[in-house]
């Protein structure tokens, strides 16, 4: 199989010019950076360096490196055979595992002459439109000085994301954050199969597909391995978030000799998702980018079609129901009548006023709640189609 669906040739790069997009995002999974629990594989992350510093220094390609690994490589050290559940266990391993793993990066780097920066993330540093900007100038600042930065989320501290995190979905917000044209990411599997390979290994090798494609998840299925918390279907849904920004996305096996060159020359490695839509507005994007709603509106059948094909704002007439308890200013999703979410924006009403306007025409909503900040429930400049 090579491809989930046909596309015209003409909406899509081909794999060379892919290969010779000017920014890249890496992300390398636990299983490679740790050799499966074995430890750091500082050969390997030898190699991995060397050929970024060689895209870099040679073919300037602008790099960003996601790497996972501080609590498989804390867990080594800490002499643990098994991820713990408990979230303070968590965050020691990852405390401890970062030291080594940032250490080895820099050596390895340095020794391409290339300095390095870390960088620590929460989901919450993403969907604060400030503190979204400001790591956005920070992490172009870095590269326009040609510092290597290396991110990875706060483990430490970010309970949440430790629990429901994984670094597939930052490595899909990064490449949205700083809209590079290409995320890689690199895994102890040669790219995504038609089902798991470990279990048939008479399946075949997705060699392209097109982000978005349901297909793609159904065939992922959700087992990751037992040092990290993703699977092929978290990669499948960095891909979708990556789309947003008009990147495409390569899976493709850290352990395949040269793999970052073999990309970089466009050769048939791995699996190639083209994005399936064009890029979207950078404000645009930072609303896609959460994945915290606070709440969630109901809309009928009118409204979702004024949304996707009027790409008009949402009035509160549309609304049918509602769930959670959210604040002006906070990011609802908008589902429909099926349950499906069709986009999300900030909210103009709380939770509360919501309950009291959905329904009724918005010249109504001065009289139902004795004020009126604005006509719409969600402006279309907040709101994004997902």
């Amino acid at each position: 199989m090579n491809s989930t669906q046909d596309t015209p040739s003409c909406q899509h790069k081909t794999r060379q010019q892919i290969g010779q997009s000017r920014r890249w995002v890496v992300k390398i999974g636990s299983a490679l950076l740790t050799d499966n629990g074995r430890g750091l594989d500082t050969q390997s992350i030898q190699r991995w360096v060397a050929q970024m510093a060689t895209l870099k220094q040679q073919h300037n390609i602008e790099i960003v490196l996601v790497s996972s690994g501080s609590v498989a490589a804390g867990m080594q050290r800490l002499n643990w055979t098994q991820r713990p559940t408990e979230v303070f266990k968590l965050q020691a391993a990852a405390a401890v595992g970062q030291m080594g793993m940032v250490q080895t990066y820099e050596t390895c780097f340095q020794n391409h002459q290339l300095h390095t920066a870390q960088v620590l993330l929460t989901h919450d540093d993403l969907s604060n439109r400030q503190r979204y900007l400001n790591a956005r100038s920070t992490l172009t600042a870095l590269i326009d000085f040609d510092v290597i930065p290396i991110v990875n989320e706060n483990d430490t501290v970010a309970t949440d994301e430790i629990r429901f995190g994984d670094n597939d979905t930052l490595a899909g917000l990064v490449t949205n954050l700083i809209e590079a044209d290409l995320l890689v990411i690199l895994t102890d599997q040669q790219g995504l199969y038609e089902a798991d390979p470990r279990i048939n290994p008479e399946v075949e090798l997705i060699s392209e597909g097109q982000a978005g494609d349901e297909k793609l998840m159904r065939m992922a299925g959700s087992t990751g391995g037992h040092l990290g918390r993703g699977g092929m279907a978290t990669k499948i849904r960095a891909a979708n978030l990556a789309s947003r920004s008009g990147a495409a996305t390569w899976i493709a096996s850290g352990r395949t000799d040269d793999i970052l060159f073999k990309i970089a020359q466009g050769e048939k490695v791995g699996t190639l998702l083209h994005p399936a839509q064009a890029r979207i507005a950078a404000r645009k994007q930072w609303l896609a980018s959460h994945l915290k709603m606070r709440g969630k509106l109901f809309l009928d059948a009118g409204a979702v079609k004024v949304l996707q094909q009027s790409g008009k704002s949402l009035l509160p007439i549309g609304v049918t129901g509602l769930e959670g308890h959210f604040a002006r200013g906070d990011m609802v999703a908008c589902v429909d009548p099926q349950g499906k979410e069709v986009a999300r924006g900030l909210a103009n009403y709380n939770s509360t006023e919501t309950h009291k306007i959905m329904r009724q025409p918005s010249n109504q909503i001065e009289q139902l709640l004795g004020y009126i900040d604005e006509p719409e429930l969600i402006h279309r400049d907040n709101l994004v189609l997902v």
